[in-house]
């Protein structure tokens, strides 16, 4: 990664709680007379507002100029806008007359701000894409354990874009401590609590949509504690393991680039079951399966066409993370012809 990227991720995220969770992976110390971008408690709400959302987009016209045999001409489509970051002079999108902004401090800051307390703070918030996606994650100040060693924060995030690629998303997860992972709030179950307002006219008739979601989040922490017991009490076998690794990453017969990463992953996939400490304490379970598929595609798994702190965050807050982890437990299911999966939520 360059030395540009790390600069934008430290200047453009906040990271809180870091005497709780330590640092993030691209933290950098802070050069004299920067203001660090880690905080050791909560973020301060002010702090986000001033450091990351402190411009408001604007709406611009599409314009256009072409040469003819006349001379110059100059166009207007009167049917589509441009929105700017006025601070930059960037373009962050296109869109026709009917998108609606949703500023960032008002739908990521005074939405949530609604719900925070002695219970609930801000533990991150970031720019990336150009300040064209945003986000705000809402945690519990103490780190929960369950019995089975597992360390992890509940939060809810609440992120949106500028640019078309999201909608205004509230979504739940949990952040595991030893590896800096999310994994999905509703680990064992297709009823994760998310909650999509299109930038469309009719945005804040859904507000209370939002409030509604942003007042579960200390449901998270039991409902996602009694899913790691269950699932680190289904016994995966050395056998089952390997007939895991069949099912969800096949090693085709010809030779050539597919079957070598076919071949790479595997063996990532198994040295994070057999050897890595993010791994290894819930081996022989199918929380360890969980854990060591979720593991290699935040942290090994090859990123294209972004860096991999935004694509981790992407996925977290449109659903990927559900999608990732309910994935692995339903091949674990067919590779153990039992059900491990629970339709409430």
């Amino acid at each position: 990664m360059s030395a540009e990227t790390l600069t934008w991720l430290n200047q453009n995220t906040l990271i809180g709680f870091t005497g709780k969770r330590g640092t993030a992976w691209h933290y950098r110390a802070s050069q004299q007379g920067d203001e660090p971008n880690h905080y050791p408690g909560p973020i301060p709400v002010d702090d986000v507002k001033r450091r990351l959302f402190h411009w408001e987009p604007i709406e611009g016209s599409i314009e256009t100029t072409y040469l003819t045999g006349d001379g110059v001409t100059r166009l207007t489509d009167p049917d589509r806008k441009a929105i700017i970051r006025p601070d930059t002079g960037s373009v962050l999108g296109v869109f026709k007359q009917g998108f609606r902004i949703h500023e960032y401090k008002r739908w990521l800051v005074d939405h949530i701000e609604t719900i925070l307390d002695d219970d609930l703070s801000i533990g991150s918030a970031g720019l990336l894409k150009g300040g064209a996606v945003a986000w705000v994650q809402v945690e519990i100040p103490e780190t929960c354990t369950t019995p089975e060693g597992v360390a992890f924060r509940p939060f809810l995030s609440g992120a949106t874009s500028l640019d078309g690629s999201l909608s205004s998303t509230y979504q739940t997860g949990a952040q595991l401590i030893v590896c800096d992972n999310t994994l999905s709030a509703a680990l064992a179950t297709s009823n994760a609590k998310r909650v999509k307002i299109k930038h469309s006219r009719r945005s804040l008739d859904h507000v209370v949509d939002v409030r509604d979601a942003l007042g579960i989040i200390h449901q998270i922490a039991d409902g996602f504690a009694a899913e790691v017991q269950r699932l680190c009490q289904v016994d995966v076998s050395r056998k089952d393991w390997t007939a895991f690794l069949d099912k969800h990453t096949p090693v085709p017969a010809e030779h050539g680039r597919k079957r070598t990463m076919a071949e790479n992953k595997r063996h990532a996939l198994h040295h994070l079951w057999t050897y890595d400490r993010r791994v290894r304490p819930w081996q022989g379970t199918a929380f360890g399966v969980v854990q060591a598929v979720n593991t290699f595609t935040h942290h090994e798994q090859t990123v294209r066409g972004a860096v991999r702190a935004e694509r981790n965050m992407h996925r977290m807050v449109t659903g990927g993370v559900d999608d990732l982890d309910l994935g692995t437990l339903q091949t674990l299911e067919a590779v153990l012809n039992r059900p491990l999966l629970s339709k409430a939520g």
